[in-house]
């Protein structure tokens, strides 16, 4: 079960405690357990400061304490602060990572069969997109559903996550995307055949927590190798 400690303290120099931090971290590498870690300042209260760090499992984050470094660390901590620190241990019952979703949510809405649905719970009106088949990025709300279209016309797909990776606001997707031929795409006739396309996408939040521009990747030039498009063209 992931782990998170609080600590809390007051402290007038900052500053000094920022770079024993720096310290900390270059002394331990390869040994702390730490995940991740964040540090908030009291946005009324510019001399109290919040730090969570987060942990793979509780016994983790005892391994970390009880590492030299972190001891030596600790009390030169506490002789910056005004006050003794206070620490929180959390076990992690519910962890939502809402942008994650949001990016599951799009793909899973895109490949829908029938009529594509609504965008506007998902993206921006002023969404950009980067597509390196396009010889112009895809600007807004409209032009992202012509694209989709299209592709929606040629074929009746889905898409796997293979992967997601979060990281301020950005969503790393890793997917497979799996279709069958049903229409022209691109000047191809309808073949029926079934094909599978490996890709990564790339979405950036904005305001609402909506998806504002998009970065793709994917093997379009294997994807017309099995539709038969590049026969003839081999050397």
């Amino acid at each position: 079960m992931t782990f998170v400690q609080i600590i809390d303290c007051r402290t007038s120099r900052f500053d000094d405690i920022n770079r024993l931090m720096d310290t900390w971290v270059e002394q331990t590498k390869g040994k702390r357990t730490a995940t991740h870690a964040v540090v908030g300042k009291d946005h009324s209260d510019a001399s109290h400061f919040i730090e969570i760090v987060e942990f793979p499992s509780y016994e983790e984050a005892m391994r970390n304490s009880n590492l030299p470094e972190t001891d030596k660390i600790f009390r030169e901590m506490v002789a910056l602060c005004d006050e003794m620190p206070t620490f929180t241990d959390l076990d992690v019952v519910r962890d939502e990572q809402l942008n994650a979703d949001t990016s599951r949510r799009f793909f899973e809405t895109i490949a829908t069969g029938g009529e594509l649905p609504p965008l506007d719970d998902l993206v921006a009106e002023n969404y950009h997109d980067h597509d390196p088949a396009n010889e112009q990025d895809t600007m807004g709300m409209d032009a992202l559903r012509r694209e989709v279209e299209m592709w929606r016309s040629g074929f009746d797909y889905t898409f796997t996550l293979d992967d997601q990776i979060t990281q301020g606001d950005r969503v790393c997707n890793r997917w497979t995307w799996r279709g069958t031929q049903k229409a022209e795409f691109m000047g191809i006739p309808s073949t029926g055949k079934q094909v599978t396309m490996s890709g990564t996408t790339i979405h950036r939040y904005g305001e609402h927590e909506k998806i504002v521009e998009a970065w793709w990747e994917y093997d379009r030039l294997g994807l017309m190798a099995q539709l038969g498009a590049l026969e003839g063209l081999e050397q």
